[in-house]
C-alpha cells in the first residue's frame, strides 16, 4: 500500500526504541515538561546550532507565542506570502495585526522579496517567510531588508527542519535560526514529527528566549507570579522522547527523501507535461513534499487518475490565502499571479523516508500513463 507519508513502516523500522522512551516516561511519571523534554531541548539546540530552543505545543502556537513575545500591537502589518498554509496567517488576524500577502517565486514557492519589500509600510513590524515544502526561503537579502528597515524576521520552519542556507560570504545556517525567531512543527507527517502534536521555537536571543518561555506558560517566570498575558502551550514528554529518538536519525530521513526526490526527478524531467521542483544552490532541500507543477493536463484529472491505481496524491495548497473568506475583510487588492497559477497546477506526489523504489515505480508508471 501507498501512503502519503509512511509513519507505520517508519514506527516498525525504530519499534523498540520508540517502546522503550514512551515507556520510560510512563515509568518516571514526568508528564509535563519532565527529564526527556529537557533533553531533547538540549539535543535540538545542538543539531541546530542555536541558543535557545522553546518546545510548546504545535507549530500554529509556536507562530503566536513568537509574535506575542515581540509585543506586536493591533494593527501592525506582518507580510507573508500568499501561497501558504493558513497557519501562518491565522494567528497575525487572531492577534488583531494585519496580514499582508504577497507574492511567491515561480521556481522555489518561496516570498517573493522584491514584493516584500514593496510591500512594506510605516505601520510594517515583521515579515514571515515560510520554507515551504523543505526549501528555505532567500534569507540573505530578507535579513538585510529586515535590518534596513528594523523588522522582525519569525521563520515559519515547519517544512524544512534539517535544510541548510548558505549565505554569500560562506557562511551556512539551519532554517530556523537565522531570523529573530525560528517556529517549527512537530506534527506527526514532519521531517522531524512526533506521535501527536508538538512544536518549538528557536532564538539565539537570551531575552527573546526567556520572554517566550514565559508567554508560553501563562506569562510567567516564577510559579504564580504572572508578569505578561500568556497562553498555555507544553511539550509533552511522551512526544519529547519520540523525538529524541527521531532526531537521531533525521538526516538520515532527509537524505532518504533527497534520494526518492532524485529518482521522481529523472522519471519527470523529460516530461514537457510537468516541472520538476527547483534546488536552490544555495539551500539544501529536504523534500518535505515533492511537488510538481502541471503545464499541461488537468490536475484535478491527474489526481483522480492516480487515486483509482491506489496511489495517493495532494493539493498544497488549492486556494490562495487572500480568497479564504476568512481574510477576506484583509485583501482588497488584485490576483496575484503567480499564486493563482500555482494553485491552479501544483500536485504533491508520496513523498517520505520509507519510499521504495518498487513503489516509486508504480506513481511514476501512474504520473506517465495519464499523460500517454
Amino acid at each position: 500500500m501507498i501512503r502519503m507519508v509512511d509513519l507505520k513502516t517508519q514506527y516498525e523500522n525504530m519499534r523498540e526504541e520508540i517502546d522503550r522512551a514512551v515507556l520510560e516516561v510512563i515509568a518516571s511519571t514526568e508528564y509535563i515538561n519532565g527529564t526527556a523534554v529537557k533533553r531533547f531541548q538540549a539535543e535540538l539546540e545542538e543539531y541546530l546550532q542555536v541558543k535557545h530552543v522553546i518546545p510548546c505545543a504545535n507549530g500554529t502556537d509556536a507562530l503566536q507565542i513568537a509574535m506575542m513575545a515581540l509585543e506586536l500591537k493591533p494593527g501592525d502589518e506582518v507580510i507573508v506570502p500568499a501561497f501558504t498554509y493558513v497557519a501562518t496567517a491565522e494567528v497575525i488576524a487572531l492577534l488583531g495585526l494585519t496580514p499582508v500577502m504577497v507574492d511567491v517565486y515561480p521556481d522555489s514557492f518561496n516570498i517573493n522579496v522584491e514584493q516584500a519589500r514593496a510591500a512594506i509600510t510605516p505601520r510594517t513590524r515583521a515579515i514571515v517567510p515560510v520554507h515551504l515544502f523543505g526549501q528555505s526561503a532567500d534569507m540573505e537579502p530578507i535579513l538585510q531588508m529586515a535590518q534596513q528597515h528594523n523588522l522582525y524576521v519569525i521563520e515559519d520552519n515547519a517544512q524544512a527542519t534539517g535544510s541548510d542556507y548558505c549565505f554569500s560570504d560562506g557562511e551556512c545556517r539551519k532554517t530556523g535560526t537565522m531570523g529573530h525567531i525560528g517556529c517549527t512543527s512537530f506534527f506527526p507527517s514532519k521531517n522531524l514529527g512526533c506521535y501527536g502534536d508538538g512544536g518549538a521555537m528557536m532564538t539565539h536571543d537570551d531575552d527573546l528566549a526567556q520572554r517566550l518561555r514565559m508567554v508560553a506558560n501563562h506569562g510567567q517566570n516564577q510559579l504564580y507570579h504572572h508578569a505578561v498575558i500568556g497562553v498555555n502551550s507544553r511539550l509533552d514528554s511522551i512526544q519529547a522522547a519520540v523525538l529524541s529518538v527521531k532526531l537521531k536519525r533525521l538526516d538520515q530521513y532527509n537524505a532518504n527523501r533527497r534520494r526518492a526526490a532524485d529518482y521522481y526527478d529523472a522519471a519527470f524531467g523529460d516530461m514537457p507535461q510537468l516541472k520538476i521542483p527547483t534546488r536552490s544552490a544555495n539551500t539544501t532541500h529536504v523534500f518535505h513534499q515533492y511537488t510538481l507543477v502541471l503545464r499541461e493536463g488537468n490536475r484535478d484529472a491527474l489526481k483522480q487518475h492516480l487515486a483509482e491505481r491506489g496511489i495517493p496524491a495532494m493539493v498544497y495548497y488549492p486556494i490562495p490565502l487572500y480568497k479564504q473568506q476568512a481574510f477576506a475583510r484583509y485583501w482588497a487588492g488584485g490576483e496575484l499571479p503567480v499564486t493563482e497559477q500555482l494553485c491552479r497546477s501544483v500536485i504533491s506526489l508520496p513523498m517520505h523516508s520509507e519510499l521504495t523504489l518498487e513503489q516509486q515505480d508504480q506513481i511514476v508508471e501512474g504520473v506517465r500513463s495519464f499523460f500517454a
